[in-house]
């Protein structure tokens, strides 16, 4: 026998221990991409329904600030109801590698798959949070006025609703990360 090669047994107990490792890889992923949907699904409702209306001078004059003015906001909006579909639609798939741990070709494809919304998702919490640092901050050059001074509740939601959309991002990476290492360990 040459050295450092694995006998029957020996080689059965690794491939047990790979069969094992993946199978919590598996079950990780599943609840990370739980958490994703509830983090999606929770910074699209939020952006989705946030409205202010200030009374100015008399009561049939308002100002109004609603998400859908602001197309950067529609875009998040919808950036992140379509990647909350795609997790939810994918969590068969991760039932599935539960079950067969040592799946490959499923596991790239989901790769594929989570990369592509990885890049919808940062896309949409970017422009979100470019307006979010305007609405607070304002800019004297582009004479774009901080209005979240005026629209304190409009402001709180749009920021709040970033949380979720950014902790998506942090999500994906890892399911990006946890897929390479289950396929790396075959």
């Amino acid at each position: 026998m040459k050295a450092g090669a694995l006998d029957g047994g020996e080689a059965s107990m690794a491939s047990d221990a790979r069969g094992r490792m993946n199978k919590g890889i598996s079950i990780l992923d599943f609840i990370l991409r739980l958490v994703g949907v509830v983090g999606t699904l929770g910074s699209a409702i939020a952006m989705g329904t946030t409205d202010e209306t200030l009374p100015f001078f008399t009561q049939f004059i308002r100002f109004k600030a609603s998400y859908d003015d602001l197309p950067s906001f529609t875009f998040f909006v919808i950036a992140n109801a379509i990647v909350c579909g795609y997790l939810v639609l994918s969590l068969p798939l991760s039932i599935f590698h539960i079950v067969k741990s040592q799946a490959r070709g499923s596991r790239i494809i989901l790769i594929l798959f989570d990369t592509a919304m990885l890049a919808l998702l940062t896309a949409g919490a970017s422009a979100a949070a470019a307006i979010v640092y305007l609405a607070h901050k304002g800019n004297a050059r582009a004479n774009w006025l901080a209005i979240c001074q005026q629209f304190n509740s409009f402001c709180e939601r749009i920021s709040g609703s970033l949380i979720g959309s950014f902790g998506g991002v942090i999500i994906f990476v890892l399911l990006i990360l946890l897929s390479a290492l289950a396929i790396s360990r075959r």
